[in-house]
């Protein structure tokens, strides 16, 4: 099967999406991975996999398609609010174990159909006209993350752990990130948690620029109504009318998160624009401030793909400040490329599927590691 490249207005599985629309607006059953309802004028999705922190499946992502495709339709619908079941996350990322398989199978097409679809629904929500608000109670991760890097809002609360761990299972940071990753942090986080996978936890989420506000968890459950209630008359565009649901949240918002110059500079200085990895490998080995920062990151580094890892910094350097269409498209290629690689399959078995914790790298070293073949 050939696949269709990421475009501009990131429609390139009708056929399949209309298939699933039909039913997408009749999800009432407790077990239905995707649940839609309306609130007032607010449309509420509900990711309803929380045994697997509502980790995302190609079906799934046709879904929520079909869903903002009838949404952004129907006048009656003046936003749209993505939230997830249960208490441990909003999204952990895409269902790898259904990736796996496709590919141990000897499918690889499906795996790209997986990521070729997921990347045109985060398109989609970048490109939304009408306003977006993302919940990210709890775990928000991978495709998580792609899912809210779109919206207008993204709450986070104290349970809020944000990620891109890709690179410890042999893949990279991808669903947009390491295009807007850039345009979200302070100079040198990108390269920082992409590399990395440092976790994000509550406060330091809004401090770095993946939510907007922090809230209380035990007062998420009326954000909704909250939500829902600021809609007002008249034919607004999504910035402002994204505005007056900012200015409604206000009463749930924590007044003040506290800011961390020191690990700023200390991120600024080792990993803002270094010609290499191995560059900046290099200056971490000399840095005498932070020396549990610097040993966490040598630690994080040792366990990951070397070739994860060199990709990851490829796509970093690339897709700085370029459009997000042409983030997508070369991440999809960057995608064709790993899968197709002996690390992803070893990551996804080491850490996933027999959990031994054991991958073994090919190559071993960062040294050794190449991106040959690979077309951006």
């Amino acid at each position: 099967m050939r696949l269709a490249p990421v475009a501009e207005n990131a429609y390139f599985f009708t056929r399949d999406v209309a298939h699933h629309k039909a039913a997408v607006m009749n999800k009432k059953h407790e077990t239905d991975p995707v649940q839609i309802s309306r609130t007032g004028r607010a449309m509420s999705i509900v990711l309803n996999r929380p045994r697997a922190i509502n980790s995302l499946t190609y079906k799934m992502i046709l879904s929520l398609t079909a869903a903002l495709e009838d949404a952004r339709a129907d006048d009656s619908v003046r936003m749209v609010v993505l939230s997830g079941r249960g208490e441990k996350g909003f999204c952990a990322g895409g269902d790898i174990k259904e990736l796996y398989a496709a590919i141990g199978a000897g499918r690889p097409d499906e795996a790209l159909e997986f990521f070729r679809a997921e990347y045109a629904l985060d398109l989609m929500i970048h490109e939304y006209d009408k306003p977006v608000v993302v919940i990210a109670d709890g775990i928000t991760m991978g495709g998580g993350l792609g899912l809210a890097a779109g919206a207008d809002i993204v709450i986070a609360t104290e349970r809020t752990l944000m990620a891109m761990p890709e690179t410890r299972i042999g893949f990279f940071p991808d669903v947009g990130a390491t295009g807007w990753l850039h345009e979200k942090c302070p100079p040198g986080y990108p390269e920082f948690l992409g590399l990395t996978g440092y976790e994000l936890h509550g406060a330091q989420c809004v401090r770095l620029g993946m939510a907007h506000l922090l809230v209380d968890s035990k007062r998420v459950p009326g954000i909704v109504e909250t939500i829902a209630e600021a809609d007002r008359a008249g034919d607004e565009g999504r910035a402002s009318a994204a505005r007056h649901i900012a200015r409604a949240l206000e009463e749930y918002r924590t007044p003040e998160i506290a800011a961390d110059p020191e690990m700023d500079d200390w991120v600024r200085a080792y990993f803002h624009e270094k010609g290499s990895l191995l560059e900046m490998i290099a200056g971490l080995r000399t840095c005498a401030a932070q020396r549990g920062l610097c040993e966490a990151v040598f630690r994080r580094l040792a366990e990951r793909s070397p070739t994860a890892l060199a990709l990851t910094r490829t796509l970093l350097a690339h897709n700085a400040g370029r459009p997000l269409a042409r983030v997508f498209a070369s991440e999809l290629e960057a995608a064709r490329f790993i899968i197709g690689h002996p690390d992803y399959r070893e990551g996804v078995r080491a850490r996933i599927i027999d959990r031994d914790d054991a991958p073994a790298w090919r190559p071993a070293a960062l040294e050794d590691a190449r991106i040959e073949g690979l077309e951006l």
